[in-house]
């Protein structure tokens, strides 16, 4: 049976529940989130996705945090589901996403799948505190801690990037949260086949 998705970026928020729901009446099955920290005026790296490296947007472009959308269309829907496309999870910390993640899951009744990506732009890693570099293996090891703890009880973690002893988020999703994983280098793919449950362009 084909499938078809609803991509909603750059959609004013007041019109993100009722299209939710206007897309779960025509038989959409889901609903794609994208992600974007903020606009900063000048970028020290060109957009990888525009042919001459500008963005497609402006500063007054509207952009929603992904997982609290999805929490918000959730609650006025019933079956449609939604996925990040992608978040940028390398500028962000692994504990705190595992208990929104986590919230995300449960509030949607398990209708929701976490699409992640590395992120491009060198100043959403540094203005919000994390390393730019080596940042393909921090993704690798955030993936690890997310799951992880999503997977419920008591969990510990010592890693290169990240570590901390024993503790527990509750409730864990009654079920396990799909991962699709973004991005077009050889070494998204790969990451996308070792610990993907999914590829998302």
């Amino acid at each position: 049976m084909v499938k078809f998705t609803v991509g909603v970026a750059m959609t004013p928020l007041d019109q993100l529940p009722g299209l939710a729901r206007t897309a779960e009446e025509c038989g959409f099955s889901s609903i794609a989130l994208p992600d974007s920290l903020f606009f900063m005026e000048k970028q020290t790296v060109d957009y990888p996705y525009t042919p001459d490296g500008s963005r497609m947007w402006t500063p007054d472009t509207p952009w929603v945090d992904p997982l609290i959308a999805a929490a918000a269309m959730g609650a006025v829907t019933s079956t449609i589901e939604f996925y990040t496309q992608v978040l940028k999870l390398g500028s962000r910390n692994p504990v705190l996403l595992a208990r929104q993640v986590g919230s995300v899951a449960n509030l949607t009744g398990n209708r929701f799948g976490f699409g992640v990506g590395i992120g491009w732009a060198p100043e959403e890693f540094e203005w919000c505190g994390a390393p730019y570099s080596k940042r393909g293996k921090r993704v690798d090891e955030m993936i690890e801690v997310i799951k992880l703890i999503l997977g419920g009880g008591m969990v510990e973690h010592h890693g290169e990037f990240f570590d901390f002893d024993r503790l527990q988020m509750s409730p864990a999703p009654s079920k396990p949260v799909p991962f699709y994983i973004g991005g077009h280098t050889d070494a998204a793919l790969r990451r996308a086949a070792r610990v993907g449950d999914g590829w998302t362009s």
